[in-house]
This record gives structure tokens, sequence and C-alpha cells, in this order.
């Protein structure tokens, strides 16, 4: 799964989810694009299990490029424990999604097998997204 190789600090604040993406909200590689309408965190699982999904339906054909990475660690207490004694362990990491953000991006393959690919992909993250295509694709 993703995650950084180090970070600086081992415990982060809570990033703000308000606003739209101010960058990556363009398809920049592939013809087709996986774009998000809501703002969440998404989980490495969660981006992993998408990439899963995106390589067993294009069957290992075409390029396949994740925009999106998880670098912000989310911490969490063990269950059943009281309040106080500090913030909890480093538990998994995250990437801050905001609408407008270009998660995957998929070139080589026709349209609407690309379609099919972004689409299973969609049913494995907690946030609503769209299919984009690139403005100046062909369909060849």
């Amino acid at each position: 799964m993703l995650e950084p190789k180090q970070v600086r600090r081992r415990k982060q604040h809570r990033r703000s989810l308000k606003g739209t993406a101010q960058r990556g909200h363009t398809l920049e590689f592939g013809d087709f694009g996986m774009k998000a309408l809501e703002s969440k965190y998404i989980t490495s699982r969660q981006i992993e299990s998408c990439r899963v999904a995106i390589a067993r339906q294009l069957q290992r054909d075409g390029q396949t490029w994740i925009r999106i990475f998880p670098d912000m660690p989310k911490t969490s207490k063990p269950a059943e424990t009281r309040m106080g004694k500090g913030k909890g362990a480093l538990d998994h990491f995250v990437a801050v999604v905001k609408p407008g953000r270009i998660l995957f991006e998929v070139a080589g393959v026709p349209k609407d097998l690309a379609y099919k690919a972004l689409l299973r992909a969609s049913h494995k993250l907690p946030i609503k997204t769209k299919f984009v295509v690139r403005r100046d694709y062909d369909g060849a």
C-alpha cells in the first residue's frame, strides 16, 4: 500500500476539506479520468483497491496513473480507552481529496473499456465521482 517513506512529523492536525481543488483538476497524462465530486479523506487501502479493480478490468492493457497520494497520517486510540492521556498512535495514511480533483487516469484503451474500469473503481470509494474525457480526444 502507498505511504510516505518518511514524514517530518509523526502526528498532524486535520486539514481543511473546504473549497475546491486548486491543483490536479485537469487531465495531464491519460485520455480518460475519474474526477471527485465531493471532499473526503481517502485511505491508502481504498486507493490500492481501486488500482487493483482498474488493472483487472483492463486486463493489464493500457496505462494507469494514480493522481493522489496518501501523505497525511491519521491516529487512533485503542478501543475501550478512557479520555485523556494524549493523542493516539499512528494508524494509517490518507489523501485529502476535494471536489474537482482527478483521482485516476487511463490511456491506451477504448472509451467504453475505460468507462467500465473507472466505474468499477468508483464503487470502492466513499465519494461520488465523474468520468471525464480529454478535451482533444478524437476517439481513434
